[in-house]
């Protein structure tokens, strides 16, 4: 790989590398986002402007779908010790599905999991495998992107039937301490929020 620093710079002057070349997250839209940066600093006027590679919605465009943003409940275990990471965790068939005439335990399931942490149980990790995870994340990274936490999921009004619904329901629900993340800019490679630990 080519070491870049934050601003994409090489240890060349004048010579910048993005994208794949780097290492860092091997997605498209993770280089046309550097890519993108990288232009507003040289030519917008933007001279802080970078890129964040943290909490980068990825999908597998498997059958069911898969998608993660955030870290692992091992990673977050791992970054914030066990005693301050909650996870809460959902199996269920997915409401597509409800209508077909056919047992619940036929149906195909949807998986999903929210990986929190700290005192405000910041969304630090939030997993999905089942149909239209792909399309569920994009909204969900934007949120823990401005760092939202559960009781930030627990105050959105469910849309129903959605699978995405299992998402702002999971636990009992109120329980999660009344703390919103809704306070952080996300913009300009900023670092995602920390927890309160």
């Amino acid at each position: 790989y080519i070491e870049v620093d934050e601003f994409q710079n090489t240890s060349a002057s004048n010579i910048f590398a993005l994208g794949d070349v780097c290492g860092a997250v091997e997605l498209t839209p993770m280089a046309i986002a550097a890519g993108r940066r990288l232009a507003d600093r040289l030519f917008g006027g933007v001279p802080e402007s970078k890129t964040s590679y943290e909490l980068v919605p990825t999908v597998v465009f498997s059958h069911p779908p898969i998608g993660t943003c955030g870290l692992t409940e091992k990673e977050a275990v791992e970054k914030f010790g066990k005693d301050n990471v909650r996870v809460y965790k959902s199996r269920f068939p997915n409401l597509y599905y409800g209508p077909f005439s056919m047992e619940s335990e036929d149906k195909p399931k949807t998986f999903m999991k929210l990986v929190c942490a700290g005192k405000t149980e910041l969304v630090v990790g939030l997993h999905i495998i089942g149909m239209a995870a792909d399309e569920m994340l994009q909204g969900f990274g934007v949120a823990m992107k401005m760092g939202a936490t559960k009781a930030d999921f627990d105050s959105s009004v469910a849309i129903h039937p959605t699978a995405s619904e299992e998402l702002v329901t999971m636990g009992t629900w109120g329980t999660s301490p009344q703390f919103t993340g809704a306070k952080e800019s996300p913009l300009m490679g900023a670092p995602p929020p920390k927890p309160t630990l």
